[in-house]
């Protein structure tokens, strides 16, 4: 048994956020319906090799893919037939989009009353922003986001499309909230989100501190509070120390780097000292960790129990024994390559478990199963 056993989900959705709740759904058992459209489908199966997209596969494992015309009669009475029997339909088209082909929240939920109707969008449904195209850096951009992980003098776009996946993660959480609550009144409802609401709430601490104070964090505001460090060794291979709150953590820290006077020095005494003085700090730290490799620090930080670690790239992150132990990456079969590399769930249930059976699927692989389900043939839907 699998927590979403027997859920079926619609995701009409495409790129990063909506595929990546559908995904996380089907990681928990649901069956999980992708609807493409006829002219090659999600524009991420496009972004690899022909044979295996690794930027679509790591957001679609666990679908089946049916292809449906939209623009056509009989591709939006399949997929109004298929919305009938629906648990949960995901999408991320531009607001209205979904209500001028007919396949809007007030429309189907009227003829399933049990439907839950989430809606990805880039700055929500409705207000001046609604008709506005939403990409993840655009999200990063304009919820502040990007401003604490970015020097503002040396702007730097993100590695990775943030915004775009902490949105799909709280579309999945308004989801199962919505399917909790659904076991008690017997009634779906719509489940909002956007990147724009996602990464704001993601932000809650920074903007938490920014209402207390009146201050405009900086990537550096949080650095300073929290009292964490980044440093180049000997060998300019890259670590951090995080000392936090406990003292004992910047005790340990000056006994490593051999200047335990420095716990009485009026500029590090205390912990407010210490955040006033940070670049100095900083300054002497990295002096002294230029001298020796990043791996003899670290050894003597952990004897001394100071939260520290070293800078992985991602080939350092799949070759660490506890990553390994964890069983973090995955091998799926694929029919034509074999077996497939993916990043396996980050969270795991005891009594059911949060799978990976099945690689991203071929575009329209199960078109005829599943219209085969409500009757409608494959060519009825084009």
């Amino acid at each position: 048994m699998k927590a979403l056993d027997g859920i079926t989900v619609l995701e009409f959705a495409s790129y990063v956020s909506g595929p990546y709740a559908g995904m996380m759904l089907g990681d928990l058992g649901a069956e999980v319906i992708k609807i493409e459209s006829p002219d090659g489908g999600d524009p991420f199966r496009g972004w690899g090799a022909a044979d295996y997209s690794a930027t679509f596969g790591s957001v679609n494992r666990n679908k089946k893919s049916v292809v449906l015309d939209l623009k056509s009669r009989g591709g939006l009475a399949a997929a109004r037939a298929l919305a009938e029997t629906a648990d949960v339909l995901i999408e991320n088209y531009r607001a209205g989009t979904m209500d001028r082909l007919g396949l809007g929240y007030d429309r189907l939920s009227k003829a399933n009353t049990r439907l839950i109707y989430a809606s990805v969008s880039g700055f929500g449904q409705t207000g001046p922003y609604a008709a506005r195209a939403g990409y993840d850096t655009v999200g990063q951009a304009m919820s502040g986001l990007l401003s604490v992980l970015t020097d503002l003098d040396d702007p730097q776009p993100m590695g990775i499309s943030l915004s775009d996946h902490l949105t799909g993660m709280m579309a999945a959480y308004g989801i199962l909230g919505a399917l909790m609550a659904r076991e008690k009144t017997g009634r779906g409802q719509r489940v909002e989100t956007s990147l724009l609401s996602a990464s704001i709430a993601f932000l809650g601490e920074n903007a938490a501190r920014y209402f207390e104070t009146g201050e405009t964090p900086s990537r550096e505001t949080r650095a300073r509070s929290a009292q964490v460090y980044a440093f180049l060794d000997s060998e300019r291979k890259a670590f951090v120390v995080h000392l936090s709150s406990p003292t004992k953590f910047w005790r340990g820290l000056t006994e490593v780097v051999g200047h335990p006077e420095w716990q009485d020095e009026s500029r590090f005494k205390t912990k407010r000292d210490r955040r006033e003085n940070y670049r100095a700090l900083h300054d002497l730290l990295q002096a002294i960790f230029r001298t020796a490799p990043r791996d003899i620090w670290l050894r003597k930080l952990e004897a001394h129990d100071v939260p520290s670690a070293p800078i992985y790239t991602l080939d350092d992150v799949f070759a660490d024994p506890q990553v390994q132990h964890l069983g973090l990456k995955r091998e799926v079969p694929h029919k034509k390559l074999g077996r497939v590399s993916l990043v396996g769930g980050g969270v795991s249930l005891s009594e059911t478990p949060v799978e990976i059976t099945a690689c991203a699927p071929d575009h329209g692989q199960h078109t005829d199963e599943i219209l085969g389900r409500i009757g409608h043939l494959k060519d009825a839907a084009k």
